[in-house]
């Protein structure tokens, strides 16, 4: 079905990529740089269609000059104008300017300038930031990633299910939860929760994930995928964790491990291609930021990714890691959990591209993991991808579904208020898994931002919620 909604205005970039020449067109915009040379001044205007500006020209001619005097960097303003080749190559169209109205006036104290501003300083104005031109090729391509996520698991046939905010449980090592609760000391002191007066009569939390909610609706649909913000409250005040962010996470019946590691692989190389196929000008921007972002992105969509066992990424960790007094040669064995760094190691320096580890140790992975008991009494079908610049991308597994197997684990564990994840093995089980994919780290590696608070519009990390 065709939509019938039209703007009073022609967007910038249907301006930029039709060129209606020598007619009368209107724009609207904010202001991203003026230059004042009488008689000539130029306007660099900007209306969030695309990252590139029109360049407003108003000459000698223009009836209204006084107006000029109010229009400063960040005001908003409507031209009206006739579009002409520029004379300059590096602008090949520009507008001359026959009327402006002054839309919303902008203050003196206007807190970005023309000259470049780090992103750490940007970080303390997270309202006025993303007016800068990399936040906005950074979330213009947040927004195609957002819908290649949804067309790529539309496409192979996947459901689309919101999994609760608000839940019972803490999907067990999947990170510290946030803790809610109705009542709020007056003195500010930590109390006791009263149950009686909470709102629900059971500890409830904050989503860690969405994956145990997921396998239920997958054994009614067969396939879905959940796409939702998720909540740890861990006290890591890194560059590479947040306290909320949001969390892809598909879920497939009748699949084995390797219908999940050929899943992660095309899953991955489809957003990317999308990214590099949708935002060519706002990655010719990031590439000047991050001179190794281009080879990265097209190393990925070219090439079958390495796909290595545990076992085998610790030997070669152990003849090749440059150890160090941080990280001893006999602290690399079986069992590690293995440090950001050496995931770097393996994907930057080894095998120079992405790689998907699989078969790790059960005692660093999930309780629900199905073992690989045929072939190897310690390890679990549990899968990483990691890549090149950002480490660990998509952590996975198949799942245990037998229900007397997961039993029994749950009750070694000692872990409560399960009996309906249990259901799910009691009541036609199958084999299925998934994986969860941090959307945030997807977008650090599609724009080769180093900091993840870069990525998210608002992000929330120890002792700091900006707004």
């Amino acid at each position: 079905m065709e939509t019938k909604f039209t703007r009073s205005r022609m967007m910038i970039k249907k301006l930029l990529e039709d060129h209606p020449l020598n007619k009368i067109i209107k724009v609207k915009g904010w202001v991203q740089m003026i230059r004042k040379q009488p008689p000539i001044h130029f306007i660099q205007l900007n209306d969030g269609s695309c990252i590139r500006n029109l360049q407003v020209v108003v000459t000698e001619d223009f009836e209204s000059p006084d107006i000029l005097k109010n229009i400063t960097r960040g005001a908003s303003i409507q031209v009206k104008g006739t579009l002409i080749k520029s004379p300059k190559p590096e602008q090949p169209y520009e507008m001359h300017a026959n009327d402006i109205i002054i839309l919303g006036i902008s203050s003196p104290s206007y807190p970005i300038n023309k000259q470049a501003r780090s992103l750490d300083y940007l970080r303390t104005i997270e309202h006025m930031r993303i007016r800068t031109p990399v936040m906005k090729a950074v979330h213009r391509i947040r927004n195609t990633l957002s819908f290649a996520v949804h067309e790529y698991f539309q496409k192979i046939g996947c459901q689309y299910v919101h999994t609760p905010i608000i839940t019972s449980n803490d999907c067990e090592g999947a990170g510290e939860t946030f803790t809610i609760t109705t009542q709020y000391p007056k003195d500010e002191k930590p109390k006791a929760m009263y149950r009686k007066k909470e709102l629900f009569k059971e500890p409830t939390f904050l989503t860690v994930s969405g994956q145990l909610h997921g396998e239920s609706y997958a054994c009614g649909l067969g396939d879905i995928y959940t796409f939702g913000p998720t909540f740890r409250a861990e006290n890591s005040n890194t560059s590479r964790h947040l306290n909320e962010f949001w969390m892809i996470e598909p879920e497939l019946c009748f699949i084995n491990q390797e219908d999940l590691h050929n899943l992660s692989e095309d899953f991955v190389k489809y957003t990317v291609n999308k990214v590099l196929t949708d935002n060519k000008d706002e990655l010719e921007l990031l590439y000047k930021r991050n001179s190794l972002l281009e080879d990265r992105l097209k190393t990925i969509s070219k090439n079958d990714f390495a796909r290595v066992s545990y076992k085998e990424a610790i030997e070669i960790l152990k003849e090749q890691f440059p150890t160090d007094e941080e990280f001893k040669k006999e602290d690399i064995k079986f069992g590690l959990d293995l440090p950001s760094v050496m995931e770097k190691f393996l994907t930057e320096k080894v095998y120079k591209k992405p790689v998907m580890l699989y078969n790790y140790p059960k005692c660093i992975k999930s309780f629900y993991m199905k073992s690989n008991e045929e072939k190897d009494q310690t390890t679990v079908q549990a899968m990483d991808m990691l890549v090149p610049g950002i480490g660990e991308l998509i952590g996975g597994s198949i799942r245990e579904e037998s229900y007397e197997k997961l039993e029994s684990i749950i009750k070694e564990k000692g872990i409560t208020n399960l009996n309906w994840y249990l259901d799910l093995r009691k009541y036609g089980s199958v084999p299925h898994g998934g994986f969860g994919l941090g959307f945030e780290r997807l977008v650090q590696l599609c724009t080769g931002m180093t900091n993840i608070r870069d990525v998210i519009p608002y992000p929330r990390y120890p002792k700091h919620v900006y707004a």
